[in-house]
């Protein structure tokens, strides 16, 4: 196969950019003279030929600031330290690499410049240059008529190049290392080759001839290359006449001629769309699972952060605590049996690559990233293993109809977990590659896995590593960064057609060929964090048992390339390019981790305003000419600070309610000076925006309390009826509530098994933020797991206060204990809630309530200490009469709104309160709050005082047990109290009028 190039016209807006810096300049270039010696060991003089640019700094910052303004980009207006460094931003997998190349070809055409110096920071990154110099070969002799141009990788042993470099007039292209020509100044001889002295030079040193070059220096990965001072000074050593700076992660801050950011690259689906899924376990606390998240030493306190299973009121989920030395896990754990065993927080040791936690009393040490108990790591990688494959298949069924092969790339920690050796040096399967092809033939035979063209090449062969290897030919680990990795980078640039290449057992392909088109699986180490991608990369999955030294972003770029068929044609459009990650996390994390990485690395400030964030907004001032204003830096400033006088932006640049609330009403207020470029500034608002979902503070009402309320006879008299406190005390029948719980058991017990959710959601780049799809695809497995059985007599002892004789005969009565084995936790979990339930309404059926005195009451003057607050357009009406004691009726539900305003207008109310929340009736389930205290006057004489729970329905079946039991405690304590007062549960005022007749 061979990858087609598009022209697309982001590229060439790229390398426009570039060769724009330059208008204005002629053809030209310098000479000066070369000493060879020739074979006879006669020296003689040859004419070596650089780059000459004439344009004054004068002139390239105002080319500069041209390209920067029909790029959107505010201007620069001047260049940093006089160096003439810009640096052009482009997005992993849009192509950085082809438009440098392109460029190049382009400067030559038009301006003659022939001396370019490539530098790149790996010897990853290095094969990536080559591989696409031998890709685009003969794309680019089409495109510039036959172009001819040298490319080489500068080699210390092969200085004839060198010497080609400077004397040969056609271009010349040097790939570099930046370890190649850092000086090493412990050394006074400068061990670097390329500065010393050669005598196959005549004398002179390699960097003396490229200094003559003038050449303009590529940098690849700027972040990685002159990151130190002494790479900032072997930059200098080329005597670059300009150099170009290619990155989608810029660190330094040199003017900016392009950008094609990530929120650019996905907005233009010029990239992969992202999906991640992730693995998490549920229901299970039955171990004592742990995983140090991370350690602090702030002032000599120690802490560390530890997630751990978390006992909630109806499950157990997992949950990130602080602690501190002498915690207990156990409490911790909201009391979680499994924590039950003396994991007391010991030592924590927070030295850089050393981090771990000790426990008391406990053989237990915890390190950075590591889990201990749980379900164990092999059994979740084996999901996460399966899971690729399931996605890989199913991608496989959609695309290759299309003419499209998938690839799935799988990092692993250690090498020896997918290939090990035996006795005799024979290559065995590690248990990744176990588990991998175990899954594989699982899924492949599935009934609608039959059509897959590649269905019955055997799994042996779909799957394969690329690795550093040792002096015997074994698959070792390494950093990536090492000469043994060489090997590994050629072969798999090598293979990169190959692998997007379909198998066609009809025919005959050379062994190395024959190999690479059957693969699909990848299998690497840390080789492939960076320098490679494949365009068909479709699903990336992270295999690690501890701390993961490839970040999220050089992980996705692997994959992020746009897809090409079987012709090498580039193909667009998320429905076919949608890059699935199987990450060792949720997808929450997941996505909050790549945003903090684009934020450090990126330098992306997602939803934060700026003082430069207007800088670049603009306004068309000529349609026909397609002539724009920019509102510039000066006026970006003024905006900025406006915006924070106006409280639209807080104190770190963050949109504010008010902000939200002004563009969802549309009254965003500006400058009267910038009125013309207002639709342009709601545009870059809206962008840094994630929602506007915000409350209306222009409706926020504060509500007073009326004064005069406490002279009004009614309020008295109603309060009088309702205002004193009372005692309960309880009895029940253990007989009757051991047959109630057992029964309740057995309908009511239900057991999850431990469980492995495997989640799945869309990610979209913006400048607010990375934001993922809240339509998820959520899929459950069951998961075998051994663990040790917990004293469950004990357990529900503490949990219910019921001794163990009544216990053990609820248990063996109810019949539910072959439950215990599913889930020895949940079992005991649900069986302490139902049988605490079956308690409480025991109690309250036997509950007896006692007004405690005349001295014991709530005092009316509670109502002018309380404050509330309510919003007009959302859950408050205005009282219009002296009926209730504040000048605004707060509710909680459309229930009690209806109650409300008919209460303002009957005329049979004389007196209403919605009851506070400090006016509590005590309970065995709990305080208990009700609604409403009215007052109602039959036939202008009788009146009749209720205190009113409002309810959709009044049916028993409708109502929460709790809620149900709540009232009937609320009932008998009015009774208690003997005032006439009475509790009922109504839907309505009609409701409660007609009770009241009924009374009558």
């Amino acid at each position: 196969m061979e990858i087609k190039f598009d022209e697309l016209e982001y590229q060439e807006k790229a390398i426009r950019s570039v060769v724009n810096l330059f208008e204005g300049q002629g053809i030209k270039q310098s000479n000066f003279t070369v000493v060879s010696n020739d074979l006879q060991g006669k020296l003689w003089n040859e004419h070596g030929i650089g780059n000459k640019i004439d344009l004054s700094n004068e002139k390239i910052i105002e080319n500069m600031t041209r390209i920067q303004l029909q790029n959107d980009i505010a201007p620069s207006e001047e260049l940093v330290n006089n160096e003439r460094q810009f640096n052009i931003e482009m997005e992993t997998g849009t192509g950085k690499t082809y438009v440098y190349l392109r460029s190049i070809l382009k400067l030559n055409e038009q301006y003659g410049f022939s001396k370019f110096v490539i530098v790149v920071p790996s010897l990853a990154i290095k094969e990536g240059v080559n591989k696409t110099l031998e890709m685009t070969k003969s794309h680019f002799k089409n495109q510039f008529n036959g172009i001819v141009y040298d490319s080489f990788t500068y080699d210390s042993k092969k200085l004839d190049q060198v010497r080609n470099f400077a004397v040969d007039s056609t271009i010349q292209i040097m790939v570099i290392n930046i370890q190649a020509f850092i000086k090493d100044t412990k050394n006074q001889d400068q061990s670097n080759i390329i500065y010393r002295e050669s005598d196959f030079l005549s004398g002179m040193r390699p960097i003396e001839l490229i200094q003559e070059t003038n050449p303009i220096v590529i940098i690849d990965e700027p972040q990685s290359v002159d990151n130190t001072p002494k790479s900032k000074e072997a930059i200098k050593s080329l005597n670059p006449s300009v150099v170009f700076r290619y990155s989608a992660t810029h660190k330094s801050k040199y003017p900016l001629l392009y950008k094609l950011g990530p929120v650019e690259a996905y907005e233009e689906k010029l990239v992969k769309q992202i999906e991640v899924a992730g693995i998490r376990t549920e229901n299970n606390g039955n171990d004592a699972y742990m995983r140090l998240v991370s350690v602090s030493n702030t002032n000599n306190r120690f802490s560390a952060k530890i997630e751990i299973n978390y006992r909630s009121k109806n499950s157990i989920d997992k949950k990130t605590v602080t602690v501190k030395q002498g915690d207990d896990l156990y409490i911790k754990s909201n009391k979680l049996d499994a924590y039950d065993k003396g994991l007391i927080v010991g030592d924590i040791y927070t030295a850089e690559e050393n981090e771990y936690v000790e426990f008391m009393s406990h053989d237990a040490i915890l390190t950075k990233g590591k889990e201990i108990g749980g379900l164990g790591e092999d059994v979740i990688k084996r999901q996460q293993i399966r899971k690729t494959i399931e996605e890989h298949l199913e991608k496989e069924l959609r695309l290759n109809p299309r003419g499209i092969k998938v690839l799935s790339l799988l990092f692993i920690d250690r090498v020896e977990n997918y290939r090990q050796y035996d006795k005799d040096g024979n290559q065995l399967n590690g248990k990744y590659a176990t588990m991998f092809e175990e899954e594989y033939l699982k899924l492949i035979n599935k009934p609608k896995f039959i059509a897959l063209r590649d269905k019955d090449i055997p799994v042996s062969e779909v799957h394969d590593g690329y690795f550093s290897v040792d002096n015997k030919g074994r698959v070792k680990d390494s950093t990536g960064k090492t000469a043994a990795d060489d090997s590994t980078y050629n072969a798999i640039m090598k293979d990169k057609e190959e692998l997007l290449s379909f198998y066609d057992p009809a025919k005959e392909y050379i062994a190395s060929n024959n190999k690479a088109r059957k693969m699909r699986f990848i299998f690497s180490h840390s080789t492939l964090k960076e320098g490679w991608d494949n365009p068909n990369v479709f699903q990336i999955c992270t295999l690690v048992d501890s701390k993961d030294t490839i970040t999220k972003r050089q992980k996705i770029g692997r994959g992020l390339r746009l897809a090409v068929n079987q012709h090498g044609e580039r193909q667009y459009g998320f429905e076919i390019n949608t890059l699935t990650v199987m990450a060792n996390e949720s997808y929450e994390e997941f996505a909050e981790g790549l945003q903090s990485e684009m934020e450090e690395e990126a330098g992306v400030k997602f939803g934060v305003f700026e003082k430069d964030t207007f800088a670049i907004v603009m306004r068309v001032t000529d349609e026909t000419l397609g002539e724009k204003e920019l509102l510039g830096k000066e006026k970006a400033v003024e905006l900025f600070e406006y915006f924070k006088e106006k409280e639209y932006i807080s104190k770190n640049g963050k949109a504010t309610d008010e902000l939200k609330l002004a563009m969802k009403q549309k009254t965003l207020e500006i400058p009267e000076s910038m009125i013309e470029f207002k639709e342009a500034i709601i545009e870059k608002v809206k962008s840094k925006i994630k929602t506007l979902d915000v409350k209306n503070h222009e409706k926020s009402q504060h509500v007073s309390f009326k004064k005069e309320v406490f002279l009004n006879p009614d309020f008295q008299e109603l309060w009088n009826s309702i205002k004193y406190k009372t005692t309960y005390s309880v009895e029940f029948d253990s007989e009757a509530l051991i047959n109630i719980a057992a029964r309740d058991l057995r309908e009511k017990v239900i057991v999850s098994e431990v469980k492995m959710r495997y989640v799945k959601a869309l990610t979209a780049i913006t400048e607010s933020g990375i934001v993922s799809d809240k339509n998820v695809d959520t899929y459950l497995t069951n998961v075998e797991h051994s663990y040790v059985a917990p004293d469950i007599i004990t357990y529900l002892q503490n949990e219910t206060e019921l001794t163990r004789k009544t216990i053990i005969r609820i248990l063996k009565e109810s019949k539910t204990l072959k439950e215990f084995k599913k889930n020895p936790q949940m079992y005991m979990m649900n069986v302490a809630k139902i049988i605490n339930a079956c308690k409480r309404e025991s109690i309250v059926d036997g509950i007896k309530y006692q007004r405690i005195g005349d001295n014991e009451y709530y005092s009316q003057e509670l109502f002018s200490n309380e404050e509330l607050t309510g919003y007009l357009d959302h859950n408050m009406i205005q009282s219009s009469e002296q009926r209730t004691p504040y000048d605004y009726v707060v509710y909680d539900s459309d229930v009690e709104r209806k109650f409300a305003i008919d209460c303002e207008q009957d005329p049979s109310v004389k007196f209403y309160i919605k009851l506070p929340g400090w006016f509590k009736i005590r309970t065995p389930l709990g305080n208990y709050n009700p609604d409403w205290a009215v007052l109602l006057e039959e036939d202008d004489e009788q009146k009749l005082y209720f205190v009113a729970e409002t309810k959709g329905s009044i049916l028993s079946e409708d109502l929460r047990p709790t809620e149900r039991k709540k009232i009937q405690c609320g009932v008998k304590h009015f009774e208690a109290l003997d005032t006439h007062a009475e509790l009922v549960p109504v839907e309505s005022l009609e409701q409660l009028q007609a009770i009241a007749r009924g009374r009558n």
